[in-house]
C-alpha cells in the first residue's frame, strides 16, 4: 500500500546537498588554513630563535610563544575539520528526515570568527611586547 501523493515526502533538491558539500569544502579548507598557519607560526618562532644566537647583538631571544600559538592554530584546524564533519552529517541526516534548515545566529562560523579575532589579538600583543 501506498502513500497517497500528499503524504510522501517531497523529494530533496539536488541543490541542497550540493550546497551542502560546498559549504563542508569550505569548512576543510579554513581548517587546512589554520593548520598551515599555525605551522608557519611555531616554525617562525624556531627561526627567531636562530637569528638570535648567531647575532648577538639582539638583545634578547624571543619568548617561544610562536610555539604555542602556533601549535594552537595546528590543533584548531584539526577541530574546525572535526566539527565541519559532525555538522555536515547532522545537516544531510536533517534534510533526508523532511526537516527544515534554520539558521541560527550563533553558528560555528559566528564563534569561530569570533574565536580567531581573539586569536589575532594576542599574536598582535606578542609581536608587540617581543619587538621591545
Amino acid at each position: 500500500m501506498t502513500l497517497p501523493d500528499t503524504e510522501q515526502p517531497p523529494a530533496m533538491d539536488p541543490r541542497v546537498g550540493l550546497a551542502a558539500e560546498r559549504t563542508l569544502l569550505a569548512w576543510f579548507r579554513t581548517g587546512l588554513a589554520l593548520m598551515g598557519f599555525g605551522f608557519v607560526v611555531a616554525r617562525f618562532g624556531l627561526f627567531l630563535r636562530e637569528i638570535a644566537a648567531t647575532h648577538p647583538s639582539i638583545p634578547h631571544p624571543p619568548s617561544g610563544a610562536s610555539l604555542w600559538i602556533g601549535s594552537g592554530l595546528v590543533v584548531l584546524g584539526v577541530v574546525v575539520n572535526i566539527v565541519a564533519v559532525i555538522q555536515h552529517i547532522r545537516l544531510l541526516r536533517r534534510l533526508e528526515r523532511g526537516e527544515p534548515y534554520r539558521a541560527s545566529i550563533w553558528s560555528f562560523g559566528v564563534g569561530m570568527t569570533l574565536l580567531l579575532a581573539v586569536v589575532g589579538v594576542v599574536v598582535t600583543a606578542n609581536l608587540i611586547l617581543e619587538s621591545r
